[in-house]
Formats: structure tokens, C-alpha cells, sequence
């Protein structure tokens, strides 16, 4: 059974959020998105449901944080005209085995208030909070709070104050704290139209930097809000009335490379609809809930569980000569991520092939270095969302053979010639070697060679001796069969009698790999 992925993505509504599923520019089918959208999720509803509104807000000590306009033992908290509800309050979950969630209760009588209270969000070490609320004489203006864990009494929160990024004249919502960076949403001043997301600092006595406006490739002329961010902060999701949608709010996700994001990808047919699904946050790297005002729950805004399966992608291919396609094994491939970090290397394999897993929506460099070729770059992105085999087929182009001098001789300098292990038939790979040396005695018809075949010291004197003839004598027997005269080439065979690297018996592959060569003598 393949493993699989529970996304926890929990639909958040605050009273100055419109969820009327008007029509919005780039609006695609259900039909159109499945096609290029992540693999199918699976929902289960959740017991806390009611006729009220529930929405999650984030984890603080393993329960569930849940805003909702609920009411705790028959208690009302007044009527919220514009959203015809009670007033919002916070709550706390226990979240049981497989993800069912407990009763709620109420998560802080200093907290609660008889105004709004929206979303919460929590620093790693839990002792720090940033809230939302709006008052009763504007409930749809939400303001920004922070307030701290009381060091000497577990549950009491002290030095409660609203931010001065708090203003009467636009809302702030949804907060998401990441780090030393609060993501939120805003209709402020700097918007691309409606609600946009932002991030502002957050300096080491709790307040904010000037807020940044996230940028045109995540912000729309419609609303944007629930910022989150993935725990390496690769991803960044939110929810979305405009970019290419189902209707109403959907759930995006946006790649983060090089402090920049990447075109919001929607996350498909199986979790959005035409509805509100807005939101999204983890509990795990595979566990979540989604809230959604769809006309099957039992109240306006509903808490669901979801699952997703593993998406599992591959990259692979083979490498060839750019000119001839002969595959080029012992290549050696480097995986690159958009950050500059390499993920894999690998040798490709007698048959010149490499495989790699990648991840969805990435975009990678695939380097390639190989002795006799000049090194290639070739870059790849990950377009598809599903479990899918990608093929990428890398060429290399050879580089020129060159004359040097080595140990008072003359040589054509090429890269080392291949042959089976015990054999002397010359390898596909390395005909693309030895026409290097036919380009060169065609360019100087004068030049005669000597070729000579050495091998490392492995087995017998005798042995080694005779194939290194044979292996000369095919060498010669392929430049002749390119049109080179027999009269300007001679072969010799010198076995282990002349090795480059002198090691003895004591020899690694590497001093053996060095010592096995052929090598093309000018004639004086």
C-alpha cells in the first residue's frame, strides 16, 4: 500500500472575508485543473462539526487551535451582524489516534473577549503569540496583538498589545509566524487589489518591520490570505480568489527558490471546489484538516480531515555523444537544486543510464562531466504534479585531441581508451576517442604513430603482455579502417612493464585505471 501524505489544510474565515463564489478572472474547470493539479486527496468529516462555524488556526502544545463562533453551555456571546453569528471565540482541541478530534473547550479566558477573535499564531517555542480581533463597532477591521506566555503561570498570557501595524482605516488577518518573519494578509495601502499577502520582520523586542508586499506572482486583483509556510521553507501556501480557480477561495501552493515564488500552482479538483477552501497549514510533514463551507457540511464553515497519496516522481535519461548519440557510460551526472545544492550524483551505468527522484514543480541543473568531453549544463523542471517518469537525454560534445609532450616524447593526448574486462575489442564509447586521432593525422599527413597499450599488473606477465598487443593491434586496425595508411602506424604491446604510477602490488583501482592506457607515440 503506498504511503501517504495527510495534509492537514483547515479553511479560516474571518467576518471581513467575503465567501461568495463570484466568478474571477482565469477561472478554469474541474475538468482543466485535474489535469495539471496534485494527485487526488481523500476528506473525511469531523465530530466537532456544528450548525456554527469551526476553523483551525495552528497546533500549540499538540492540540489543535480552533476559532469559532460556537457556544460553551448554552452561552451566547451576542450576534455578530455581518456574518448573523456569534461573536468569534477561541478554542482548544485534543486531536486523538488517526487524527479524530475531541471536544472543544475554550482556549483562554484572558484571550477571549467579547469581540472577534481570529486567527493565532505561535512562535517554535510556544511562548510568544500573535492574534487577530476586530471590535464589536467594526467587526469586519481586524487588528494585530502579540502577547506572552506567563513564565510563572502555565496558561496565563501577560503584556497583551496591539501592533503599531494596526490601523481603523484597513484589516489585518490571517497571521502566519514563520521564523523571524509574520506572513499576514491586508487590504492596506500597496495592494494589487482587495486583500494581498505580506511579510514584515519581527525584531527581538516583538515588534515589526515595515510590512513587504509578497509580489505580483502570488498577489491578484482579488483577495489573497492564509499565508503558510512548509517547515523547510520550500513552499508557501495560501488560498486565493484569483489566478486560475475552481470559484470562490482555493489553495495554492508557490515554490520559494532564492527568496523568490514561483507561479502558484492550485492544488486540484479533489480538495478545491466551488466553494471556499482557503487556509492551508500541516500538522505533520503528512497530516492535516481543511475547513470548507461546501453545501454538505452541517454548518457554514466545517473542520475536515484529508489524505493524499505519495507522489513519487523520477528523472532519469542517458547520456550520448552530441554528434554520434553513442551512449557514453561512466558519465558522471550531478543533480542541482534552484538554491545551488546538489541532491545526487551519480556514474551512469554500462548502458550510459542515470536516474534521480525529484519533486514537483522544481527546477533543477543537471550537470555533466566526463574525461574527453566538454561539460555539460542542462536545465529541468519538474512540470507535473502526479507520480510520473520524466525522460531527459543529455549530450555531450567531445573535446579536441591535443599534442604534448610527456617524458621527452611526443603524443597525441586523448582520453583513455575502453575495453572490456579481459577483452580487446574496442568499445562503441571509445571510437568517439579514436577518431580524435584520426582528425589529427588527416590534419598533418606527414605524422606517423606508434601505438602502444600498457595494462596494470593484475594477473599473469604473460598474459598481460599478450593483450596489450591485441589491444594495440585493434587500436591500429580501427584507424585503418578510417582511411588512415597502414605504413604511418605501428602497435606494441608492453603489458605491465612500463606503468605510469609505479605501485607495485599495492596499486588502488584508481593507480590501476591510470596504468591500463593506450597511448599514440609521433615518430621523429
Amino acid at each position: 500500500m503506498k504511503a501517504l501524505i495527510n495534509i492537514l489544510i483547515i479553511l479560516i474565515f474571518t467576518s471581513g472575508v467575503g465567501f461568495n463564489n463570484t466568478p474571477v478572472n482565469g477561472k478554469k474547470s474541474s475538468q482543466e485543473l485535474s489535469k495539471s493539479s496534485s494527485a487526488d486527496f481523500s476528506i473525511l468529516t469531523t465530530a466537532i462539526n456544528t450548525k456554527y462555524s469551526e476553523f483551525g488556526s495552528g497546533i500549540y502544545k499538540d492540540k489543535l487551535i480552533i476559532f469559532s463562533s460556537k457556544k460553551i453551555g448554552g452561552l451566547g456571546n451576542g450576534i455578530d451582524p455581518s456574518t448573523n453569528q456569534p461573536y468569534m471565540d477561541l478554542f482548544c482541541v485534543d486531536i486523538k489516534k488517526y487524527g479524530e478530534l475531541s471536544r472543544p473547550l475554550l482556549f483562554s479566558r484572558i484571550l477571549n473577549t467579547k469581540d472577534n477573535e481570529g486567527q493565532i499564531t505561535f512562535s517554535e517555542d510556544e511562548k510568544t503569540i500573535y492574534f487577530t480581533r476586530s471590535s464589536r463597532d467594526n467587526s469586519q477591521n481586524y487588528q494585530l496583538y502579540r502577547a506572552e506566555m506567563d513564565p510563572e503561570i502555565q496558561g496565563n498570557w501577560i503584556n497583551i498589545k496591539e501592533l503599531e501595524i494596526s490601523s481603523p482605516y484597513y484589516s489585518i488577518e490571517t497571521p502566519y509566524l514563520k521564523g523571524n518573519k509574520l506572513y499576514f494578509s491586508s487590504n492596506m495601502s500597496g495592494t494589487y487589489g482587495g486583500f494581498d499577502l505580506f511579510v514584515a520582520e519581527v525584531k527581538k523586542d516583538g515588534t515589526l518591520g515595515a510590512p513587504k508586499n509578497l509580489g505580483e506572482t502570488v498577489n491578484t486583483a482579488k483577495d489573497e490570505k492564509f499565508p503558510f509556510l512548509t517547515k523547510d521553507g520550500k513552499y508557501l501556501y495560501f488560498s486565493s480568489k484569483g489566478h486560475e480557480n475552481l470559484g470562490g477561495f482555493d489553495v495554492f501552493a508557490s515554490r520559494v527558490a532564492n527568496k523568490e515564488y514561483r507561479s502558484p500552482k492550485n492544488l486540484g479538483n479533489s480538495i478545491n471546489s466551488k466553494d471556499n477552501e482557503v487556509a492551508f497549514f500541516l500538522t505533520k510533514d503528512n497530516e492535516g484538516y481543511i475547513s470548507s463551507d461546501k453545501d454538505s457540511g452541517k454548518g457554514y464553515f466545517d473542520i475536515y480531515r484529508f489524505y493524499k497519496e505519495d507522489i513519487k516522481q523520477i528523472l532519469k535519461g542517458i547520456v550520448v555523444d552530441a554528434e554520434s548519440k553513442i551512449p557514453l557510460p561512466n558519465t558522471e551526472v550531478i543533480l542541482i537544486d534552484e538554491e545551488g545544492r546538489e541532491i545526487g550524483r551519480q556514474i551512469t551505468n554500462e548502458n550510459a543510464e542515470y536516474d534521480f527522484p525529484v519533486v514537483p514543480f522544481d527546477f533543477y541543473t543537471i550537470k555533466t562531466v566526463k574525461d574527453g568531453f566538454e561539460n555539460g549544463t542542462t536545465m529541468f523542471e519538474a512540470v507535473e504534479s502526479s507520480t510520473v517518469t520524466y525522460t531527459k537525454n543529455l549530450e555531450l560534445v567531445p573535446t579536441k585531441a591535443a599534442i604534448v609532450e610527456v617524458d621527452d616524447k611526443l603524443m597525441i593526448s586523448i582520453e583513455n581508451i575502453y575495453f572490456d574486462f579481459n577483452k580487446w575489442n574496442i568499445k562503441k564509447e571509445s571510437t568517439i576517442s579514436l577518431d580524435k586521432v584520426v582528425d589529427v593525422l588527416n590534419s598533418n599527413p606527414e605524422m606517423k604513430i606508434e601505438i602502444n597499450a600498457h595494462t596494470d599488473n593484475v594477473g599473469k606477465n604473460s598474459y598481460n603482455q599478450i593483450l596489450s598487443e591485441k589491444r594495440a593491434a585493434s587500436a591500429m586496425q580501427y584507424l585503418i579502417s578510417k582511411g588512415i595508411n597502414e605504413n604511418r602506424l605501428k602497435s606494441h604491446g608492453f603489458g605491465e612493464t612500463q606503468p605510469r604510477i609505479d605501485c607495485g602490488q599495492n596499486c588502488s583501482k584508481a593507480q590501476d585505471q591510470i596504468n591500463r592506457r593506450i597511448e599514440f607515440v609521433i615518430e621523429k
